[in-house]
């Protein structure tokens, strides 16, 4: 998972990967789905969500993106 995780930016980079060592182990399986789900979007779009200039319309993407950014330093 951590190579999936691992992304051409930077930013997503410093969420991404200490988000998957430590908390999405701890992720119930209908969590871990989620969680795939938002690495099949682009890095650009991920980026947009994780600063807050936008958001994915699936409730789940949000609630996912929420802990990520509630574990990792803020995107700008």
């Amino acid at each position: 998972m951590w190579w999936r995780s691992r992304r051409g930016l930077r930013e997503l980079d410093l969420l991404l990967l200490p988000f998957v060592e430590d908390i999405y182990p701890t992720l119930e399986p209908d969590q871990k789905a989620v969680y795939l789900r938002l690495l099949d979007n682009e890095d650009p779009e991920l980026l947009v969500w994780f600063t807050g200039r936008g958001s994915p319309l699936d409730g789940d993407l949000i609630a996912m993106i929420d802990c990520i950014r509630a574990h990792g330093r803020p995107v700008s």
